[in-house]
């Protein structure tokens, strides 16, 4: 493999994982009852619409059907992903369910 072939992959991987982070990330609100989009939009306010978090939000299912995804599991996948400002907003309604409780 030729050093571009390389990097596209590693390119390919990284977006195929960013995906996945978004997946998990529209299912843990979808399983706690909260707008993915609406969750996004106050970490981002400057950001417009997000394409790839709406079709994570297509992709999810029913909380039902869902498997548990961990509070903590979330966090580090959003913080891995250098997404803090979203983690951090997750964080407050993780901390704002425990104490409804």
């Amino acid at each position: 493999m030729n050093p571009k072939e390389m990097q596209d992959q590693i390119i390919q991987n990284y977006q195929r994982d960013e995906h996945m982070m978004i997946l998990v990330f529209a299912q843990w609100c979808v399983n706690h009852d909260l707008d993915p989009a609406e969750l996004y939009t106050r970490a981002y306010p400057q950001q417009g619409a997000n394409h790839a978090l709406q079709h994570a939000i297509d992709l999810t299912v029913p909380k039902h059907e869902s498997e548990d995804i961990p509070d903590e599991m979330l966090l580090g996948v959003l913080s891995l992903f250098g997404n803090e400002d979203l983690a951090f907003v997750v964080h407050e309604e993780i901390m704002k369910n425990k104490k409804s409780k």
